[in-house]
């Protein structure tokens, strides 16, 4: 996700970002893409203070306003309504869920670059319908250095073998964990959300239960992690990296560079590219692939089930996840049309699956897929 510096901020539509506070339920906008989303990521610094607006602290001052609200009534928060059209420059909005044990009990909270008029209080306002005016609470972001508490609020993960954990743990790692250091960052997998941590235990077990692979490749890689991590249990395969968004590439090559890892066309390395699905020469090139690893989401999933399918070799795994326990049936339905059978999942609201592959005998017609997904770069929540 880019984040723009203030002196085009006027030009951009209002942000809803997530907060650090809970993974569940966070209504979140990416730069861009005049839409409210809903998805479940909690590792961004703030979104006004954030590690590309550093220097806006310098010179002006960050204010909040925040506000209590039921989650419909932050649900039904859209960019369309005609209170965000008049704001000169729109604020940041970010939803979250202050307390697990209280589910629909929310709230909305607005940043801005300087102390908000009255009559922005009062647009604020006018989102949750009912609000009193004391239930509005305005007050000064005190200058902090939000990137770092943002990684505090990441705690390390540990999934199968592997122990995740961010620059602000300072403990020991579990003896016989296979470590690796993962920012905070604007990239989605840093293994704090389930979807990610169910693909580390599921390529964990994999490898346990003696599996072996060749040629991997990881679409929608984000952070890089899951790359990583099957390059770790199986040296000497060949991993392939991409995302749709350009970013993300970026991110990967910084990870890759703190845990060690080579960039490169070799085992031992991981080689990266930006590609929208699997459009791309060197996905295209390196392809067939005995291990294909996607954690995006079930819209995506589904569209890309022939584009995966085209490059997974015959008798291949592929490994699933991003989607909701209620989207399983759909997203199964839709690479069973492709010749893959279901083989096991993690269970749980955020399932990882695993599916292989059918080998076919004699000859079929040769499959001419659709690469590419309608996915904007960037964007986790649409879908």
């Amino acid at each position: 996700m880019r984040c723009r510096s203030s002196a085009n901020q006027a030009a951009t539509p209002p942000r809803v970002l997530t907060a650090p506070t809970t993974e569940h339920g966070i209504k979140f906008n990416h730069d861009g893409f005049n839409q409210i989303q809903f998805g479940c990521i909690t590792t961004l610094a703030c979104p006004v203070l954030g590690r590309n607006h550093a220097g806006m602290t310098n010179t002006q001052e960050s204010w909040k306003i925040t506000l209590p609200c039921t989650r419909k009534q932050a649900e039904l928060i859209d960019y369309e309504m005609d209170a965000f059209a008049a704001f000169d420059v729109p604020p940041t909005i970010v939803a979250n869920e202050p307390d697990p044990a209280r589910p629909d009990d929310w709230e909305i909270s607005a940043f801005f670059v300087g102390k908000p008029e009255d009559y922005e209080i009062e647009l604020i306002r006018s989102l949750v319908p009912g609000a009193a005016p004391s239930d509005v609470v305005v007050e000064r972001v005190e200058e902090e250095d939000w990137v770092t508490l943002s990684q505090q609020s990441s705690q390390p993960v540990s999934a199968g073998r592997f122990f995740v954990h961010t620059s602000a743990f300072k403990e020991k790692a579990p003896a016989g964990s296979v470590v690796f250091l993962i920012e905070a960052s604007r990239a989605f997998g840093t293994g704090g959300h389930e979807t990610t941590s169910n693909c580390l235990k599921t390529l964990d077990s994999l490898r346990r239960s003696g599996a072996r692979f060749d040629n991997i490749i990881d679409v929608g890689t984000g952070t890089g992690l899951l790359a990583f991590a099957a390059g770790h249990l199986w040296p000497r395969a060949y991993v392939t990296a991409s995302d749709i968004d350009p970013v993300s590439i970026e991110i990967s090559m910084e990870n890759a560079d703190a845990n060690g890892i080579g960039i490169g066309q070799f085992p031992g390395q991981v080689a990266l590219c930006a590609a929208s699905g699997t459009d791309h020469e060197m996905i295209q090139r390196r392809a067939p692939y005995d291990l294909v690893i996607a954690n995006i989401l079930a819209g995506p999933l589904i569209e890309l089930a022939p584009a995966l399918a085209n490059i997974l070799a015959e008798g291949g795994t592929l490994i699933l996840a991003g989607l909701l326990d209620k989207q399983v049936q759909a997203v199964g339905r839709a690479y069973a049309r492709q010749g893959l059978r279901l083989v096991a999942s993690t269970g749980g609201e955020w399932p990882c699956l695993r599916l292989v592959k059918r080998r076919r005998y004699g000859w079929r017609r040769p499959n001419r897929p659709a690469l590419t997904t309608s996915q904007p770069p960037g964007d986790f929540g649409t879908w």
